[in-house]
């Protein structure tokens, strides 16, 4: 068995709207330190006894609660924790976090806070002492589908609607124009940037680069596409390519091919394993 582990589960039915992917995390290192690339928010609790930091691309540097919500991020970021560590976590997506959460992600971009204070002490330490006892993972992810519908409150038809929206428009092209997305949602400039801002964290100009990076990231590593066939997905020419990449990921595309991170190998095999079963944003990023 490998010293660190990490295993997904697509969400059920009724909760794809909320969560991305619902995952365990082993490590059994004295420490461990690696990269995350950019993401969703993420809802953690930790089911060891240690504890870890995190360093945001804005190079503040957090310390993790015991079970935390980190918001979403503009790039990627540096993980430390003492081991051994195990986490259950999953992917909070922008309808999941209009349902959940209910403030402006923006505020929380590049954040990670207590998660505690904000859905109940008890309730997470209820549900960490029925992780830590599950015997086995299919157990934990049940355990973290009952959590998530106890957390969702009426779901916000607008919100849901615009998502869908914002993620179709993502998912449709490399390079996808600002003036489809007002299109689609028939809503000014102004309006479709406040909504991307308070869902997701950032304008859609940002969360276009962010696919578009995380995307180029994963054909680099399936060997499905060659550099020239990258760039004419939207960048400018290597150069941006490269510094699109290393921002989002913390990789260059060298590193990538020949020498990603554990966790970017574990993510990138597993993630893209899904696909058909998720949104391509999901599998294939």
């Amino acid at each position: 068995m490998s010293d660190i582990q990490l295993d997904y589960r697509v969400p059920a039915g009724d909760l794809a709207e909320y969560v991305t992917l619902f995952y365990n995390f082993r490590a059994d290192v004295p420490i461990f330190e690696d990269t995350e690339r950019a993401d969703h928010a993420q809802f953690r609790l930790r089911l060891d006894s240690g504890g870890g930091e995190y360093a945001f691309p804005d190079g503040s540097v957090q310390q993790a609660q015991e079970h935390h919500l980190i918001g979403p991020t503009s790039g990627a970021m540096k993980v430390r924790a003492n081991g051994p560590v195990e986490i259950f976590g999953m992917g909070v997506t922008a309808a999941g976090w209009a349902a959940m959460v209910g403030n402006d992600a923006s505020s929380m971009l590049n954040r990670v806070i207590d998660a505690s204070g904000m859905f109940g002490a008890a309730r997470l330490r209820t549900a960490a002492m029925a992780l830590r006892k599950a015997p086995d993972n299919d157990a934990r992810f049940a355990i973290g589908e009952a959590l998530v519908r106890e957390l969702v409150r009426v779901g916000d038809v607008g919100a849901i609607r615009f998502v869908r929206q914002v993620d179709e428009w993502l998912a449709g092209s490399p390079s996808p124009e600002m003036d489809d997305l007002v299109a689609t949602t028939r809503l000014s400039r102004r309006q479709v940037e406040r909504k991307c801002n308070a869902l997701y964290g950032a304008p859609p100009k940002l969360l276009a680069r962010k696919y578009r990076a995380l995307r180029a990231a994963v054909a680099m590593v399936s060997d499905s596409e060659q550099v020239d066939d990258l760039i004419e997905r939207g960048f400018y020419d290597q150069s941006h390519l490269i510094r699109e990449v290393k921002q989002f990921t913390g990789l260059t595309p060298r590193q990538i091919k020949a020498e990603p991170s554990l966790l970017a190998r574990l993510t990138i095999s597993q993630r893209t394993a899904l696909g058909g079963q998720v949104s391509p944003l999901i599998s294939d990023t």
